[in-house]
């Protein structure tokens, strides 16, 4: 694996290790030596296959920011997610409207510690592997975590968002 220990965290890692202190999830957020632009550099540096990367995106719900986990393996089917969320649409909005409900910046929005809960939709497919990955609120920072566990933290609702 290409990452190591953090001694200090950057705020926004910090916020998101007290969101996982206060829902009892003890994986250490670590960094990773690379920078990740793609699901395909995070599994390379992880040592993991692609679909146990964890995305976090959030989108536009008709004005409301929606957030999606979804595995790194495939892309987020709009239409599909839009029906299941009874939007007229769904779209991926600008970097500010990402950082003003998510307090994060692209790259390392985590599914926790933001600003005030998100909706947030769990990709099924993520339920494949025991252990997938999620970011840590800082675009170096990952943590460990499982399907079943991001249900519990995000309070979301599993669905399959990915074009099949």
């Amino acid at each position: 694996m290409n990452v190591r220990p953090i001694t200090t965290l950057h705020p926004n890692g910090q916020l998101v290790r007290d969101a996982l202190d206060r829902l009892g999830v003890t994986s250490a957020i670590v960094e990773t030596i690379d920078p990740s632009p793609t699901a395909a550099a995070a599994a390379a540096q992880l040592d993991i296959e692609v679909g146990q990367v964890a995305n976090s995106l959030i989108f536009d719900a008709d004005g409301e920011p929606i957030l999606v986990m979804t595995s790194g393996a495939h892309r987020v089917h709009t239409d599909r997610l839009a029906t299941f969320l009874g939007a007229l649409e769904v779209r991926r909005p600008n970097a500010a409207f990402v950082r003003t409900h998510t307090g994060q910046p692209i790259g390392g929005v985590a599914p926790v510690g933001h600003p005030t809960a998100i909706r947030t939709v769990v990709d099924t497919s993520l339920g494949d592997w025991p252990v997938v990955w999620a970011a840590g609120g800082h675009p170096h920072y990952v943590f460990a975590t499982s399907f079943d566990e991001l249900l519990r933290i995000t309070n979301g609702v599993a669905f399959s968002v990915g074009d099949d």
